[in-house]
């Protein structure tokens, strides 16, 4: 019996064959290089959330507050995955509508191991997707730490997640998305990521209030090295971030973890060259600032723009960033408390803009468009996005304010928030 099933599985395969070479479309097949790359780039880029992020905003707010961000970071990262499995993923890539998908894939209906998406398959690409829902709701937890009521961080991601992120990702890199096909160039999330992100962040802070003492008797970060090791982190996760977003092992995605690196390293060096200028130190906490700002900017560019392109940015958001941080406190008055704004949203929006010029053959760059047109397309992409999450957020933080559910009382704040909403307390040195 084993001979005849062998002769008839052989039979079969030779039909197949035929049938292909008659012009019948083969099954749609997965590349392994391809598939063993976005599982690493996954791993790294959840890094980035849990523990990196984690790190870099638990060490620059005070101690007796530390334990809250943490669970801020850990409770987005899993709720974040939920909604993402249950619809956002479908809202996000699934439909025909230009600007939100459909829930024909709610809860993953239709993602099999069989089912593929370019030469990954599909699951990979849904959990590589996810952990980009996660680190984005994540990156505004620095605008409202010290000072707000812990369900109102999961309240406020949800809805987020469900009106801001999920329709800009369809925009932006569903196939139907209106910026998509309009040629919109945001290889892995500087209108999709830092610019919603950073606009949110600001209007959220403006509506929760500042914190007590703000800005003249706030303490400096409590842990440095804690911050220097969520950025070392943060670094090496934005190669799956960035690297990653090309979908394939290759010579484009090479190039991009290599322009990702150079304006990380540009801008480190710039934001601490402009703060000895300006102050006479040369700080840890204001380096690796820099580090995270040169790699936001790039973030939207690192698909077009070459070595040359990828230092030009580094050096323009080491000093634009810098200067951005006390613009939003000292001049706005907005406790945007570790500007989160300043750095990944204003960082994002260079990026996306000037990828435009940066990303051209006359800097070494690979993008295929022109200067202008492409400058307009970008510019009026980010205004778009810019508002849509202004408001989104503006009407979400209203809400929660109106309820009562968006600040903790005074008290609560003075204690700190270790022990007031978690009831717990970190003990280090």
């Amino acid at each position: 019996m084993n001979g005849i099933h062998r002769k008839i599985a052989t039979g079969f395969a030779a039909l197949l064959a035929l049938g292909t070479a008659f012009g019948q479309d083969a099954p749609p097949a997965t590349d392994s290089g391809d598939t063993a790359w976005i599982l690493t780039a996954t791993a790294l880029v959840l890094l980035m959330t849990l523990p990196a992020l984690a790190l870099f905003y638990g060490g620059l707010v005070r101690a007796k507050n530390l334990l809250s961000v943490l669970m801020h970071c850990l409770m987005i990262a899993a709720l974040a995955s939920i909604l993402w499995t249950a619809g956002l993923y479908s809202l996000a890539f699934k439909g025909e509508g230009a600007w939100l998908g459909d829930l024909s894939a709610a809860f993953l209906k239709g993602v099999t191991p069989a089912s593929v998406t370019g030469t990954i398959p599909e699951p990979l690409f849904a959990m590589f997707q996810m952990t980009f829902a996660i680190i984005t709701p994540g990156l505004v937890v620095g605008a409202f730490v010290e000072r707000i009521r812990f369900s109102a961080v999961l309240i406020f991601s949800a809805l987020w997640l469900a009106l801001v992120y999920a329709p800009v990702t369809h925009w932006v890199w569903a196939a139907s998305g209106w910026m998509f096909k309009a040629g919109v160039v945001d290889l892995a999330g500087g209108i999709v990521v830092h610019a919603t992100a950073g606009t949110s962040a600001l209007v959220l802070a403006a509506v929760l209030g500042k914190r007590r003492g703000f800005p003249g008797h706030l303490q400096p970060p409590h842990s440095p090295w804690m911050v220097v090791t969520g950025t070392g982190l943060l670094w090496v996760g934005w190669f799956g971030f960035n690297a990653g977003s090309q979908l394939a092992a290759n010579g484009a995605a090479g190039m991009t973890l290599l322009v990702t690196h150079l304006a990380a390293a540009t801008a480190t060096l710039t934001w601490s060259l402009v703060e000895r200028i300006k102050t006479g130190k040369t700080g840890i906490v204001g380096a690796a600032t820099g580090t995270i700002a040169g790699l936001a900017t790039v973030t939207p560019a690192s698909g077009v723009v070459g070595p040359a392109g990828a230092i030009l940015l580094g050096l323009i958001s080491g000093v634009v960033c810098y200067f951005a941080c006390g613009v939003v406190k000292e001049k706005l008055k907005i406790d945007d408390s570790l500007d989160v704004f300043a750095v990944h949203g204003l960082g994002g929006i260079i990026g996306t803009v000037l990828l435009a010029v940066f990303g051209t053959a006359s800097f070494g760059g690979f993008g295929k468009f022109e200067t202008g047109p492409q400058l307009v397309l970008q510019l009026k992409a980010v205004g778009v996005t810019v508002v849509w999450s202004a408001v989104a957020t503006y009407v979400i933080a209203k809400g929660l304010k109106a309820i009562g559910g968006l600040r903790v009382s005074a008290e609560e704040e003075e204690s700190g928030l270790d022990t007031s909403s978690h009831g717990e307390k970190a003990y280090h040195v």
